[in-house]
């Protein structure tokens, strides 16, 4: 962050600005703000592969044990399985 304070906290820091929005209300400070226009482009592709109906059952059942989701689980083993593959 360069020296200059922000407009309304007047904090050197980015711990300080979050000190401050910790404990005042955007709302007291609207006339304050400026309108800004961003734009943001996420790209996610989804690929869906047929898995055998045993097989989904068995991965839910490991997934809910392991307090994850079933997809976060089968990226997590296939990425494994990938990095095994390429060594």
């Amino acid at each position: 962050m360069s020296a200059s304070r922000t407009k309304i906290s007047k904090a050197k820091s980015y711990k300080e600005i979050g000190e401050f929005w910790d404990t005042h209300d955007a709302a007291d400070y609207w006339d304050q703000f400026r309108e800004v226009k961003f734009h943001v482009d996420i790209q996610s592709q989804t690929t869906y592969y047929p898995i055998e109906a045993s097989l989904s059952s068995a991965l839910r059942s490991f997934a809910k044990r392991r307090g994850v989701a079933p997809d976060v689980l089968l990226n997590l083993w296939v990425q494994e399985k990938v990095r095994e593959a390429e060594r």
